[in-house]
């Protein structure tokens, strides 16, 4: 019996980090495991102001304008962070970015809101590799 717990807790501790991919990719519509996502985001310091983009961009606004309009941070241009790679972003954005299904800025898939040291994040993918 020791041996067959010893083997089995093997396997489940080298397959821990495919396990998780693997969890992601099948409830999310069978996403592909990335290094790396095009980013965009809007990013506001306050609750409230971030969830009035968020409800803009709900509305059928397009991303872009929404995150020139009311994003504090740098990226005000559009909120294009650019190609992002795994171990480059905080926790909770990371997570959040790598979750997503790519999409488009007048079609948006969206991140709810995410909490970070920065603020709070509205998150969207153009493109994974």
């Amino acid at each position: 019996m020791g041996k067959n717990k010893s083997s089995s807790n093997e396997k489940k501790g080298n397959t821990s980090k495919t396990a998780t991919e693997q969890s992601e990719s099948k409830g999310k519509g069978s996403l592909k495991p990335a290094t790396a996502v095009n980013v965009r985001h809007v990013l506001c310091e306050k609750h409230s102001r971030a969830m009035e983009a968020l409800e803009k961009i709900q509305g059928g606004q397009r991303f872009d304008k929404v995150a020139q309009e009311y994003s504090e941070d740098k990226a005000k241009a559009g909120g294009s962070l650019g190609w992002m790679t795994r171990g480059s972003m905080v926790g909770p954005f990371q997570d959040a970015a790598f979750a997503l299904q790519p999409s488009t800025i007048d079609k948006p898939i969206l991140s709810p809101l995410v909490k970070t040291s920065f603020g709070y994040h509205i998150i969207m993918v153009e493109g994974r590799r």
